[in-house]
């Protein structure tokens, strides 16, 4: 009989990149919590100066995503090595002692170490997401009892295909080539080429993550590999606590910029269908996914899409509903303004609202902290805030068809006790309860809000309400009085416009002819 999950972890050795990242803290928590019998986890992490090994991993746990774990096992912690080391350095950057440790012991990689941030320069993201996983798997080639590889990419990477199946898209540029190209070629050079380069991509991170794909594909046969595509990576739903998120990337950054006033407008096809996966729903995957190929042992390369689609089906103008209703019953303590706006679903009624709702907003209040002497910094932020936006907006209009039956079947190559352990089945989900969870998370855990302080956020959020509606009367009456003071000058123009137009009329036809 097959182990069960925990049963096969029991004794491994477990090298994670990444182990600092968003999804690598949670893969490591969930590890450790619930496969207490783990050998080793190796956490590949690059060195800080004037702190040492000791002193990084007791920071690292001190985070609030091993609060459950440090309660249940505080000494869990002993469990975890690190390795000083960097996947953007030749050889990876460690040592020959930690290099031959880990050829002799690891068992099993997770490689989620990967640039996220989907403007950065072609060379950078090149380097961190391809030269960097050759490198692991370099690495992984000379390891004596590696059982399994897995390699977190993304279910947007091929973005011109409308469905995506949970299979190996050949890449647009061979991935060594373009390791070669970006290492001789110029800044300069290469930031020209960029656009024509990625050009069936949106942006650098879409792109090579499609390409180093293929490069990990090319060791298929030397040791068992699955590549685990999540879609968008959401606050956590269960584990380790609920709405847990500790970056403000992607929708995070959306929910706490709308809640905050800051963000009022947005380029969106309210009734397509938002796919975005809790992260400790793709955490939980990911566990299995290397428990179900180690036991497998395929000789190809095994797709899985950590996606929605077909499971728990949402729309935008849905999500964002719901958000606007949690942001006001549970508002910030501080906040530029009281929350509003809309969603667009042409673009150019969005560019006109974003020239009235924050542009103009950001040169009236600079110019304003410039006059009282005070340091100006709405320009800049807005200008940061539209160019998030813009990255964000191409996931919001368009369409993509997930194929995820292998994600699916995970479920049932588990126990019962495993898959409520690590539950695969998303389908009862409550939508309400979730977004509720990643509101309150928002404020607990990127904006360092006290819970408690709710009371004192409503009574500001009153205060931002009745300011708004003061200033809108304010504008309202304004205008009118605007119109009203020239309407002389309206009356004319009409009178104008009503002679121009009566002089453009044709003859009526039976006329002419009785003239004639």
């Amino acid at each position: 009989m097959a182990p069960t999950v925990p049963e096969f972890y029991a004794g491994k050795s477990v090298l994670i990149t990444g182990g600092t990242g968003f999804v690598g803290k949670a893969l490591l928590e969930k590890l450790l919590r619930c496969c207490p019998d783990i050998g080793t986890v190796y956490l590949l992490m690059r060195q800080k100066k004037g702190l040492g090994c000791e002193e990084r991993l007791k920071d690292l746990w001190s985070k609030r995503v091993f609060d459950l774990l440090r309660d249940k096992d505080p000494e869990a912690i002993k469990k975890v090595r690190l390795i000083n080391g960097d996947i953007t350095e030749p050889e990876l950057g460690i040592s020959d002692a930690d290099k031959k440790e880990l050829q002799e012991r690891c068992n099993v990689i997770f490689h989620s170490a990967a640039c996220v941030r989907f403007d950065q320069k072609l060379k950078d993201a090149v380097n961190l997401n391809t030269t960097g996983t050759l490198r692991m798997l370099t690495l992984a080639e000379s390891m004596k009892n590696l059982q399994v590889f897995v390699h977190l990419s993304t279910a947007y990477c091929r973005c011109d295909l409308e469905m995506l199946e949970e299979k190996l898209y050949p890449a647009v540029h061979n991935p060594r080539k373009i390791i070669e190209i970006v290492e001789w070629m110029d800044d300069d050079t290469l930031q020209y080429l960029e656009p024509k380069l990625i050009s069936s991509e949106p942006n650098t991170y879409s792109y090579t993550k499609a390409i180093t794909e293929d490069l990990v594909a090319e060791y298929s046969g030397k040791f068992p590999i699955a590549i685990a595509r999540p879609s968008i990576v959401t606050a956590a739903w269960k584990e380790p606590i609920p709405g847990w998120v500790d970056n403000l990337n992607g929708p995070t950054g959306l929910v706490i910029g709308s809640g905050k006033g800051v963000i009022r407008t947005m380029h969106c096809e309210p009734s397509y269908t938002a796919d975005a996966i809790s992260v400790d729903v793709v955490v939980n995957a990911c566990i299995l996914i290397a428990y179900v190929t180690a036991l497998d042992k395929p000789k190809t390369t095994q797709i899985y899409n950590l996606t929605l689609s077909k499971v728990f089906e949402m729309t935008w103008a849905e999500i964002i509903k719901l958000g606007e209703k949690f942001v006001n019953q549970f508002p910030y303590s501080v906040a530029l303004w009281y929350p509003g706006g809309s969603i667009k679903s042409y673009k150019i009624a969005h560019q006109i609202d974003v020239f009235f709702s924050h542009i103009l907003p950001a040169y009236l209040v600079d110019a304003l902290l410039f006059l009282l002497g005070k340091k100006t910094f709405m320009i800049n932020l807005q200008k940061r805030i539209s160019h998030g936006l813009n990255v964000l907006q191409y996931y919001t209009t368009k369409e993509w068809d997930f194929r995820n039956e292998n994600y699916k079947s995970l479920r049932n190559r588990v126990t019962a006790e495993d898959n409520e352990t690590f539950f695969t089945d998303i389908s009862s989900m409550n939508p309400e309860e979730y977004l509720k969870n990643y509101v309150l998370g928002t404020r607990q855990f990127c904006c360092h809000e006290d819970p408690a302080n709710i009371p004192r956020a409503r009574k500001l959020h009153t205060i931002r309400y009745i300011v708004d509606r003061f200033f809108k009367l304010v504008f309202i009456a304004l205008i009118g009085w605007f119109l009203y003071s020239n309407r002389h000058i309206f009356s004319s123009s009409m009178e104008f416009l009503d002679s121009t137009l009566k002089s453009m009329t044709p003859l009526n036809p039976v006329k002419a002819e009785d003239e004639l």
